[in-house]
């Protein structure tokens, strides 16, 4: 009389076909959640208008002039004007409008420091009729609303008043505003604290010139990368040295192949 138990070839086809079958529910249940966990076109629209957006935006460089300069106690005046470079530059890169403006030229303030325009050449100056908030000068706020633009990035000396009062005004004209503030200088640390507590407060979004560029950058995986590259290494002078040792390692490695 034949055994009622299944043979060893049927159980192992019944557990090879449950284990089969198993292995597709996870799998199945696994695609579900990972499908679920993807964000939708919509959610990344959304996420992406977190984010700074080239085509949306505005460089105001105000009043960085030789004068103001020398009463700057809350930063080196060589950072400031490091930083305010970088910022014309990566305008150029994006192809962002720079509007500049001084409270007076010809006055103790002194002149408009050269190399915003010399690396923004594209850049818009707005003479001021001695108005202190640039905000307050028709043509300054034509010339801004002229672009069509909504979101602000506003930089200048000081950072208490050149800054802080266009930025109030800018952001009850609609304005989505964001102040750079090592790009900014003020007479005291005091007085840069107290700006920065009166920006919060008012919903402006205060921000340090690295993570303005590489907000804008976005990606690697771009042509212009290595002018990027360029401008990590002017804002982090130590950057530059992560830069150049990585270039020597490669060239070393290169040798070693031939």
């Amino acid at each position: 009389m034949k055994s009622l138990r299944p043979s060893k070839t049927v159980t192992s086809l019944v557990f090879l076909t449950l284990l089969a079958a198993g292995v597709l529910w996870i799998q199945t249940v696994g695609d579900r959640v990972d499908a679920a966990q993807q964000p939708s076109a919509e959610a990344k629209a959304v996420a992406s208008k977190a984010l700074l957006d080239p085509a949306d935006t505005v460089i105001l460089l105000l009043d960085h002039q030789s004068g103001l300069f020398q009463t700057v106690k809350d930063i080196s005046v060589a950072e400031l004007r490091t930083n305010t470079v970088i910022l014309a530059k990566v305008a150029k890169l994006m192809k962002i409008p720079v509007i500049t403006t001084a409270s007076e030229p010809n006055g103790p303030n002194g002149p408009l420091m050269p190399e915003i325009h010399q690396n923004a050449p594209d850049a818009i100056y707005v003479p001021r009729k001695g108005e202190i908030s640039a905000w307050d000068n028709e043509k300054f706020v034509e010339t801004v609303r002229k672009t069509g633009r909504k979101t602000l990035i506003i930089a200048g000396v000081w950072t208490s008043v050149c800054v802080v009062f266009p930025a109030l005004q800018a952001k009850a004209d609609g304005y989505k505003v964001y102040t750079v503030m090592d790009a900014s200088g003020d007479p005291s640390e005091m007085a840069s604290r107290t700006t920065l507590a009166r920006l919060t407060q008012a919903g402006i979004v205060p921000m340090s010139t690295n993570a303005v560029f590489c907000e804008l950058q976005r990606t690697w995986n771009r042509p212009d990368a290595a002018e990027f590259a360029a401008l990590y290494a002017a804002y982090a002078p130590n950057y530059n040295a992560v830069i150049e040792s990585f270039r020597k390692a490669q060239e070393v490695l290169k040798r070693e192949k031939k």
